[in-house]
């Protein structure tokens, strides 16, 4: 089965392999729930939860859960980069998107699995969770896409259970910026980090991202995490264990 949606302004897809008919109630789940968390936690809809906070209507005792969860993963990640990862960029309003995907995501990769998928791949907007195989005990091939040229890839990963993120300008061009200066952030054109989960990987490339040159090595020291990166001079920089495909 595959099934694909536009969801958080980004195509999201789902390579089902398990046959299981009851599975397909699953796939409809999570999707639902991509939708919910994209209607309660973007920055960009005037009624979600994530707005009301911003605009004072909703006191730090009143958040739901799950969004407390959401601004204790950005606070957590500021204080390790010492400010280049923010949620609250200076003249902004508070914006949690680089942790809302890949945890979003990563939830609704697990509803999948409570459901008993355990061959998959959840794919949004490049950025993956993983389970299993695609077929013949195979892991799945992640290709990262070259900085410069669009229909290039510069290196394939493999990943069974796990999940793989970069951050890059070719996405947005300049929209991870420092939040020391506000700026946009320079020393790296593109990281991939892979890591156990997406929430871990898709912050953890972001955060990269905006320390600049420095994110590298941060990133390399965070528990679980390999990283692919191509600095601002286009040097290709990687941790020993990155799991490359043959």
């Amino acid at each position: 089965m595959r099934r694909v949606e536009q969801v958080m302004g980004l195509p999201i897809s789902v390579d089902l392999v398990d046959r299981e008919p009851e599975l397909a109630d699953a796939v409809e789940r999570a999707f639902a729930w991509l939708r919910a968390a994209d209607a309660r936690f973007s920055p960009f809809r005037a009624d979600s939860e994530v707005s009301r906070l911003d605009r004072g209507e909703l006191a730090e005792d009143e958040l739901s859960p799950d969004l407390a969860e959401v601004l204790g993963l950005c606070s957590s990640y500021e204080e390790a980069t010492g400010g280049a990862f923010t949620a609250r960029l200076p003249g902004r309003g508070l914006d949690p998107c680089a942790v809302v995907k890949g945890w979003a995501v990563q939830r609704a990769a697990g509803v999948l699995a409570d459901a008993g998928a355990r061959n998959f791949c959840v794919n949004a907007g490049g950025d993956v969770v993983t389970a299993g195989s695609p077929g013949g005990g195979r892991p799945w091939r992640v290709g990262v896409r070259h900085p410069d040229l669009a229909d290039r890839v510069c290196v394939v990963l493999e990943s069974r259970d796990g999940a793989v993120a970069t951050s890059a300008l070719y996405e947005r061009g300049q929209h991870v910026r420092d939040g020391r200066t506000g700026l946009p952030a320079r020393g790296l054109l593109s990281v991939t980090v892979v890591a156990p989960d997406l929430t871990t990987a898709d912050a953890t490339a972001t955060a990269a991202f905006a320390l600049g040159a420095d994110g590298v090595a941060w990133a390399a020291a965070r528990p679980g995490c390999e990283v692919f990166a191509v600095d601002s001079e286009r040097r290709v920089l990687r941790t020993p264990a990155l799991p490359v495909a043959a």
